[in-house]
Parts: C-alpha cells; structure tokens; sequence
C-alpha cells in the first residue's frame, strides 16, 4: 500500500512547454510513487508564452511532422492533428505540399493532453497544478520552502526552475523615453496590438521570427499602414527548403575544436551541397542535431566570439518561419507596405503622438542618419537572457542565497551537464534543476524543437536516478 502522505515532492516552478513536459516525463519515468507539483499561473499546463498564443497568425514554425517530443515516435503530433479537428477548423494549417503548419495553440492543446495522461497514468504518481508564482524559495534541511505570491508556501523535496522567457528588453534609447503610448516593449502582452489604427506607420525594431508574426498579425487585421524593420545586419528569418535529401555528417565526425573549423566546415558542406543542386538547411540541420557535442567543443572565447559575431546569421537560418508568415511577409515586401533595413539606432524622441527615429544605415558613412517619424514603435529583439536573475523574482531571491547565477554569457543560468544549478561557490546543488532554455550555455542549443523536448526528458531521467538514491523508491 502506497502512503500518499510520505512521497516525495518535485516542485516545478513553471509549467509552460518546458516545466509541464518535464512533469509529463517525470511521471513516466519516476521510479516510484512521487508528488509533482507545477507551479504556473495560466489556466493550462503545457501551453507557457509560446503555445498559448491566441493569435491564429501564429503557428508553429516547423512541420507538424518535425516537431517531435519523442525520437521514436517523429509523428506523433502530425498524427495528433490529423485525428481531431484542426484542419476542419483551420485548413490553412496545411501547406501546399501537403504538411501541417497549425496554430501554435494547437501545441498547446496536444501537450496539455499528454500531461493529463500521463499524471493518469500511474498510482502513487501525481501532477498537481498550483495556480500562482513562485517568488521565493529557502532552503529547508536538504529541500525548500516555496513563497507564492499569494503568500502562501509549500514544501519540496527537489526544486526545478521551468521560468518563463523574460520579456524583451526595450533598447536603452527607448526606454529613456519612459511607458508612453507609442512604444509596445513587450509584444507578447495580451492586446499589445489591439491600439493600433489600421493606417498607423509603425517602426519595430528587430527583423527576426517576432517581426514576421507581427506582420502576420497585422496582415490578419488587415492594416494599411506602411511598416519599417530594422536590425544590425537585417536579416530575416529564413524559409524551408522542401523535399530536401537529408544530410548527416556531424553525428559521426568529432567536432572541430575551434569556431574557425567549425565554420569552415560549415561552409564548405553548404558550398558542395549547392554544387549538387540541394538547399543549405539539411547542414543546418544536422547542426542543430549535434549542437551540444559541438558547442561543448569550443572554448569560452570561442563562445563568446560565436555570440558576438554569428549568432545572427545562425538564429536567421536556423529559427526558420512558417511558409504561411513567410508569404504574407514577402507579398507586403513585394507591395512596398514592408521596408527591411540593416540599421542600428541613433536616437529616438516623442514627435506629437509618435515618435521620431534616427537610424544610421549599414554600410554608410557615420555621420549619415534617416529620419523616420511613426505612430507606434514594436520591440521585437527577443527574450532579454542577459537579464533573466534580476527580472524573476524567485530567481533574483535564490541568487541573494549564493544558490545560483548566470552563466559567464549571459544566456541564461550556470549549470551543470546534468542541468544542476552551480551555486556562488561553484558546487552543483543536486536538489535545485533547471529545465529548458535557460540551461542552454551548456548545450548551446535549447530554443527549438526537437532540442528544447530533449533536455527537459534528460532532467527527468536524473531527477528520476536522484529520487531512486535518496528515498529508495520503487515501483
């Protein structure tokens, strides 16, 4: 007879896609009965910002037969979508060679179903949502004590950080302008558009996958107003090559120990593939595959210098959009609605309503600016990492402990391979985990599936090797 009373508890302090596919595999994979207490303060387990998203512009940006939670089964989604009732309600989602692009919601739907079974499953093994925040967490003998922001507290055994993307972070120059009508910092927000008049002109900074869903939210509203999107090096996020002869080389091959090898290599797999009369995105691919092996064999000024200089061009290639927001991305180009500029910004101040910016052009001399008054200005630059301690509550509270930091790059936490946070003194803490992106410094690739599903499956297998050593748990 199993004491429900005396199990071990796993908090959870998130339960997006990150924080409830740990929980779902946690349940599957735990060695013995155990409490799994998910911390998150939507509705639903399993959707977090990504898979929540309402807008039906949005979709997920890879075919449903591609985006995978399981290697052995590649098409369990698809297979998902294709039996209920999304391309009924939706036969947008499927494209014109016959794959599946729905709603990111969707996604949503289908994790939150596998959470569902899975806390079903097993006696003794439960999922149990606790709608809130976590601000706080104090270490209690070897576990912790959880603040909610509600005030209340619970108690764990194991603490596994799934927090939420941070917001952008608005570029100084825009933030000295303070919270005025005309800037959308965060566009995210629930309504962050809703504001906008259908002539407006609107200047977003960023020309990444968050400018194209913005241009395919404003394509569904059917705005009329011309739209400037600017970066450093204005590059947009890339389309898939379809039918393409998969490529595989790194799998096998030990990685270059230098980014200069590792770039030549690159190179020159892409160069030969043209030559052959096929796309450059299997090389990525096979990239992505490996990216942890590979990413492990650079030396920090190596990973410095790929952050500095190529991660553009890589999240440009890599991070590639759905063919529905390409298209309406490329008809408002082709209709000059859309400008695209490689540009960095000199200056900005209130003009009226608006705004007036000063942007100094790639490739042109310094003391040349553009002048470009607009109604509204979007923030599309991304998740702001760097920031990630300071923003979060319960992890700018754990790190005032000494229990943990960022990593030297600034992309998220410092952990261990395992995904065991290192506290102030370097020692990994075998009992505070981090599941998803923010452990990514040690796998350089923790963003996009399959990747992001990989992690989390590993944290629960050493969560579930943990809970086998310390409470002799058994089946």
């Amino acid at each position: 007879m199993v004491d429900l009373d005396r199990r071990p508890v796993v908090a959870v302090a998130g339960g997006g896609f990150c924080g409830g596919f740990f929980a779902a595999e946690l349940a599957a994979k735990a060695p013995g009965p155990v409490r799994i207490i998910v911390i998150e303060p939507r509705e639903a387990l399993g959707a977090g910002v990504a898979y929540s998203a309402a807008d039906p512009a949005h979709r997920i940006n890879v075919p449903a037969a591609r985006m995978t939670l399981f290697p052995d089964e590649p098409a369990d989604f698809d297979r998902w979508v294709r039996a209920g009732d999304v391309l009924r309600d939706d036969p947008a989602a499927q494209w014109e060679d016959g794959a599946l692009y729905p709603q990111r919601q969707v996604f949503g739907r289908y994790v939150g179903a596998l959470i569902a079974a899975r806390a079903a499953a097993r006696p003794g093994i439960s999922i149990e949502h606790v709608r809130g925040q976590a601000v706080a967490a104090a270490p209690r003998g070897e576990g912790f004590s959880i603040t909610l922001n509600s005030g209340a507290s619970l108690a764990a055994d194991m603490l596994v950080l799934a927090v939420s993307h941070p917001p952008p972070r608005a570029p100084a120059l825009i933030a000295a302008l303070g919270d005025i009508p005309a800037v959308i910092a965060n566009p995210w927000a629930p309504g962050a558009l809703d504001r906008l008049d259908p002539d407006a002109k609107i200047l977003i900074i960023g020309t990444g996958l968050t400018m194209a869903d913005m241009v395919a939210t404003l394509d569904r509203r059917g705005h009329r107003g011309q739209v400037v999107a600017f970066s450093r090096r204005g590059q947009l996020s890339r389309g898939h090559a379809f039918a393409a002869v998969p490529f595989q080389h790194f799998a096998n091959a030990a990685p270059p120990n230098s980014l200069r090898a590792l770039t030549r290599q690159i190179r020159g797999f892409i160069a030969a593939q043209a030559a052959q009369g096929q796309p450059w995105q299997p090389v990525f691919d096979d990239v992505r595959a490996n990216a942890g092996p590979l990413w492990r064999a650079l030396s920090l000024t190596d990973r410095r210098r790929f952050l500095r200089h190529l991660r553009p061009f890589w999240d440009s290639h890599r991070y590639r959009v759905a063919p529905q927001v390409e298209r309406a991305v490329q008809n408002w180009r082709a209709a000059g609605q859309l400008t695209v500029l490689a540009a960095s910004l000199r200056g900005i101040s209130r003009q009226g309503d608006g705004v007036e910016a000063l942007l100094h052009r790639r490739m042109t001399p310094p003391d040349t600016v553009l002048r470009i008054t607009a109604d509204a200005v979007i923030v599309t630059t991304g998740p702001a990492h760097g920031g990630v301690v300071e923003s979060n509550p319960l992890l700018a509270d754990l790190a005032s402990r000494g229990l943990l930091h960022a990593d030297p790059l600034g992309l998220g936490l410092a952990v261990d391979p395992a995904g065991r946070v290192l506290g102030a003194d370097g020692n990994a803490n075998p009992t505070l985990l981090v599941a998803g992106p923010l452990a990514r410094e040690q796998y350089g690739e923790l963003m996009g599936m399959p990747q992001v599903a990989t992690q989390p499956s590993a944290l629960a297998a050493e969560v579930s090797s943990q809970l086998a050593q310390k409470f002799a748990l058994a089946g």
